[in-house]
């Protein structure tokens, strides 16, 4: 059963429920419970089959005329669109997931289709250009009947590999063009899915799908704090101007900049809550991050500290907007961070033993505040909004 039945045991000797409530849950559960062991099975055959039908024709593939596969394939692609055509609001009502699984497989057969395409007019083209097409057919339908976090990261993911991959096309030019102009093109590229966040913020207040628009904003905004982060730390290992191009110059990191600090007032302006001026707030820190990664580059001091006033910024936001999980992961990120900046600064010591000393009673203690620091400080369950 879903419910543990040492709870109901507990709950009923405690006074919270009586035996005819505890009954009614046990009722209740029994009648939602899935047999996981029966659909295990059903799994694991449906899998073997599935297998040796991608067996069967992966050994004859070559035999099969391109035209063939391509019809089979388009035939496949024209079923599930039907099937969610007629059975989609149904599903979406009755078993959201399983509607969110359909889009999924039908926005996937979409995706191999023009790799299947390719593949049998022999055509080379960008990668990018091939996402970029599935993004604009697919994109709008995801969009529209996206329910939840399967169908949001599927088009968060197809953008940010998109902006990427485009981004590195582009860098096939920087040793002949070598000027700032493609360095913003590359920036602004890769920064673009940010602004997804004041997207799905403006749209989970307008919306009946707000779980969907809420995944989306999220999932952009922790592309937004991880780019950052990772450009901290990229700033504590060399200098950003003894790089060749790309989006790590003044003129590629004022970019991202400004993106960041676009999307954060955009955040705010929409969403005038804690929560809206909070995650706003996280943006226009990542925004500072990029503004102060070129001149700070090459000091791993200076990138360590740059990593930790991020974090402890989002630690601050998340307080005030009264987000438990996030406070206590900043709070453990700059501890983590502070512990490695104490083996980079402490290289020397640590050769010897009471160096090893000295740092592993520096990591027990930093351990021992960032526990203190996220169990005193940190917001109710339930708080956030």
């Amino acid at each position: 059963m879903a419910m543990s039945e040492r709870k109901l045991v507990a709950w009923q000797g405690a006074g919270l429920i009586d035996a005819a409530t505890a009954e009614r849950i046990r009722a209740w559960e029994a009648e939602r419970s899935h047999p996981l062991g029966l659909w295990a099975v059903v799994g694991i055959a449906a899998l073997a089959i599935g297998l040796g039908l991608v067996s069967v024709v992966a050994a004859n593939w070559d035999a099969v005329p391109g035209i063939v596969r391509l019809a089979l394939h388009f035939a496949l692609l024209a079923v599930a669109a039907a099937l969610l055509w007629l059975k989609g609001p149904v599903l979406a009502q009755n078993r959201p997931w399983l509607h969110e699984a359909a889009q999924f497989v039908f926005a996937l057969l979409g995706l191999t289709f023009f790799g299947h395409l390719g593949q049998v007019y022999q055509t080379s083209s960008p990668l990018w250009q091939l996402v970029l097409m599935w993004l604009m057919l697919f994109g709008p339908l995801l969009a529209s009947r996206g329910l939840g976090t399967l169908t949001a990261a599927t088009l968060v993911v197809a953008l940010v590999f998109t902006a990427w991959n485009y981004a590195v096309w582009l860098d096939r030019f920087s040793e002949s063009e070598g000027n700032a102009l493609l360095s913003v093109h590359m920036a602004a590229a890769t920064a673009a899915p940010v602004l997804l966040v004041p997207l799905g913020t403006w749209m989970s207040q307008r919306s009946d799908r707000q779980a969907f628009w809420r995944r989306l904003g999220q999932f952009a905004l922790v592309y937004g704090v991880g780019g950052a982060s990772l450009l901290a730390i990229a700033c504590a290992v060399d200098e950003f101007d003894r790089l060749d191009g790309g989006v790590l110059t003044a003129a590629g990191l004022a970019t991202q900049a400004v993106v960041g600090l676009v999307a954060g007032l955009l955040v705010a302006l929409v969403r005038p809550t804690p929560a809206g001026r909070a995650t706003g707030s996280i943006l226009a820190g990542a925004g500072v991050v990029a503004i102060l990664a070129y001149p700070l580059s090459g000091s791993s001091l200076a990138g360590g500290l740059l990593f930790m006033a991020l974090w402890a910024g989002i630690a601050v936001a998340s307080l005030l907007a009264g987000w438990r999980w996030m406070f206590q992961l900043a709070v453990g990120l700059v501890a983590v961070r502070l512990i490695v900046l104490s083996f980079e600064l402490a290289s020397d010591l640590l050769a010897s033993g009471a160096g090893l000393i000295a740092s592993g009673f520096l990591i027990l203690g930093i351990v021992w505040l960032a526990l203190r620091v996220a169990r005193r400080f940190a917001p109710e369950k339930g708080a956030g909004s």
